[in-house]
């Protein structure tokens, strides 16, 4: 259904976003740089933009009267990998909520949640806190230049954000074992799901040093470091922050409590193999 709407309509808007995203950044950095742009321009740029939503937004109609979920009628107007940084945004954004609220993300009717936040919390607020004296510097030096002021004041505040965005990520979105899974996560670009079935083994091993992207393996380092890792009998696909997709056999993940961790790991693999097959009747009494 999709595919088949994924016309010359569709290519001509991807076509006309592309050039006219460009074209906006050039001219706002323009005007911030005090460059004297004809109103008639300004006028040609902003109906462009106007008429560009517009058709956007009666495209995404016929493609929601075709079937289509609001995601995948948006999916199908905005590439992917857009999706995902916004969506990675506004996980940061909402980490923040959560984090003030004290209300860890999906946590409810868990066996078991363990958190991995806390020995990146001085590295956070160290960077939070550089960016903070980052931002008040810049605000004294571009004083007398109101525009670039406002520009770069509004970026920096974006920064700190960001930043406590990470850590408050990390802190309400803890490793949880519940419904034959261990769903392991990092921040709110990792999120893993891994059946306590696959599990062959699980140890305690702390390490430091960590290849990058090797294949097979997904490190999930917190303070450069890993305390706990699973080996699976299978792999399982983790789907990175832009889409891609890699199997991966051996998971190494840090916890606060990496002995509670390794302990309930433990614990729930050996309850699940020995746990009786569904529907299979007890054997019978000699």
């Amino acid at each position: 259904m999709a595919g088949r709407e994924r016309g010359p309509v569709l290519r001509a808007l991807r076509g006309v976003a592309y050039a006219a995203l460009p074209a906006e950044v050039v001219v706002c950095a323009l005007l911030v740089g005090g460059v004297r742009i004809p109103g008639a321009v300004l006028a040609g740029a902003e109906l462009v933009t106007v008429a560009l939503l517009g058709a956007e937004a009666v495209v995404w109609l016929r493609l929601r009267r075709r079937g289509l979920s609001r995601r995948e009628a948006l999916a199908e107007l905005v590439p992917e990998r857009v999706l995902r940084l916004i969506g990675h945004e506004l996980r940061l954004m909402a980490g923040l909520g959560r984090w003030v609220a004290r209300r860890p993300h999906g946590t409810a009717g868990a066996e078991g949640v363990f958190p991995y936040a806390r020995d990146q919390a001085a590295l956070m607020y160290g960077f939070a806190f550089v960016c903070v004296v980052e931002t008040v510097g810049m605000t004294w030096l571009l004083a007398d230049v109101p525009v670039v002021h406002e520009v770069v004041l509004v970026l920096d505040v974006y920064t700190v954000l960001f930043v406590l965005g990470l850590h408050a990520a990390s802190v309400t979105r803890p490793h949880v074992l519940a419904g034959g899974c261990l769903r392991i996560r990092q921040a709110a670009h990792v999120d893993v799901p891994v059946p306590l079935d696959r599990i062959a083994s699980v140890r305690r091993e702390n390490r430091f040093t960590h290849e990058k992207r090797k294949d097979g393996e997904l490190n999930l380092a917190v303070g450069s470091q890993t305390s706990v890792t699973l080996e699976l009998d299978g792999p399982v696909e983790v789907v990175g922050l832009l889409g891609s997709v890699r199997p991966v056999t051996t998971v190494r993940l840090h916890a606060d409590d990496p002995g509670a961790l390794y302990a309930a790991v433990r614990d729930a693999v050996t309850r699940a193999r020995t746990a009786p097959s569904p529907g299979r009747d007890p054997l019978p009494r000699a």
